[in-house]
């Protein structure tokens, strides 16, 4: 059986180093300040806005929600940011997505100022992270870094395949793991023969939010797999690969729950410190 990747684990121990470098800037009259904007009623968006504001009090950052109606404007979703955008005190600012059908994402996204944007959604920070002189990166794909980091997997040379395109996962990750010399392949729903392309990965990701899809056929031996996916399926939460079929193939694998899910929002916290430390000019 592959050795587990503990993403929880690993989430806990950072969140001890970050709390550590929290109360140092406090003691130095510097408080961490993020704020999320959260539109309308969907239910995923408040678990996840839940559980960023547990995990920033735990670490003593201070964490303010605007909760908006459903039907609020997009104009004055605008306003917001740039009044968040002119707070001094303000270090990180995002929109929880998905957001409702009439406020236009990119706009909405694109008004964040780059020095707060949390999340790397930017153009401004996305261009930054393809160039390699990036300052913030996605929650995910840098929790993902930072756990193949520590339990010593090496990028360099390897064949990585992430299936899965979006701006949050696939596309920030495949920046990251070229920049450690890996050879990066992104699949997606039009890929022709998935399976053939994701038994040549040495190191197979999948991000797609397809219970069960990638099976023992599709995975070579000895691989390092990672599942981004959180399915919830008859009440309970399963990712993209069978991890029962997929075990006893890979050398490494994830967990769902337990893997990846406890590093996104122990990073996006990272991400809140370092904008914190780069607006007072500790780089």
């Amino acid at each position: 059986m592959g050795k587990i990747l503990d993403g929880k684990a690993l989430a806990q121990h950072l969140g001890r180093n970050l709390a550590e470098e929290t109360n140092s800037l406090k003691s130095h009259g510097i408080n961490p300040k993020f704020c999320v904007i959260n539109i309308g009623e969907d239910p995923a968006s408040k678990v996840y806005v839940r559980s960023k504001r547990k995990k920033a009090e735990k670490i003593g950052i201070k964490q303010v929600v605007y909760q908006l109606p459903e039907d609020e404007s997009e104009e004055d979703v605008l306003r917001l940011i740039d009044r968040l955008n002119a707070d001094e005190e303000v270090a990180g600012l995002m929109v929880q997505l998905p957001v409702p059908d009439q406020i236009d994402v990119d706009k909405v996204i694109e008004r964040i100022d780059p020095e707060k944007d949390v999340d790397g959604l930017t153009p401004a920070n996305i261009g930054r992270l393809w160039m390699g002189k990036h300052f913030v990166e996605p929650a995910t794909a840098a929790g993902i870094i930072a756990l193949l980091d520590h339990y010593q997997i090496d990028l360099n040379g390897k064949n990585a395949v992430i299936v899965g395109r979006s701006n949050i996962v696939g596309k920030p990750l495949a920046a990251l793991m070229l920049e450690r010399n890996a050879s990066v392949s992104i699949l997606h729903s039009h890929t022709r023969d998935l399976g053939e392309l994701t038994r040549r990965a040495d190191i197979l990701v999948s991000a797609v939010g397809k219970p069960h899809m990638i099976k023992a056929e599709m995975v070579k031996e000895g691989a390092v797999v990672i599942d981004v996916g959180i399915n919830r399926v008859d009440g309970q939460l399963m990712g993209d690969v069978d991890f029962d079929q997929v075990k006893d193939k890979a050398s490494w694998i994830t967990p769902v729950p337990g893997g990846v899910g406890p590093l996104t929002v122990e990073f996006l916290m990272e991400e809140v410190i370092k904008l914190t430390r780069r607006q007072h000019g500790l780089d």
